[in-house]
């Protein structure tokens, strides 16, 4: 074992900072979090917003025109991605609305 001796006033100007960056990363985390909580919508809620069927939401996943995330066998979605389709779910399925 080797032992590392150091001045008292480095030590604590270690420590000062290692709190600064302790501060720091927990300001992050918390700012990150804020937008990792939003709500992300279930496909019952997007086919109820965009006025589609499952089976159309299903062939928009197969064609990657809208992004998501798959838990077990669920699908969730980013209200982003719907907002971004409603304007094109007229053109893309002109029989949707």
């Amino acid at each position: 074992m080797e032992i590392v001796s150091i001045e008292k006033s480095t030590f604590e100007m270690m420590v000062a900072s290692f709190n600064a960056l302790s501060e720091k990363v927990a300001a992050l985390k918390r700012k990150s979090d804020g937008g990792r909580l939003e709500r992300w919508l279930t496909g019952e809620e997007v086919c109820g917003q965009l006025r589609i069927s499952p089976r159309t939401l299903q062939t928009l996943r197969d064609r990657r025109l809208i992004g998501y995330s798959q838990i077990n066998r669920r699908f969730y979605y980013k209200p982003e991605e719907v907002k971004r389709l409603i304007p094109l779910i007229g053109t893309l399925y002109p029989g949707a609305r």
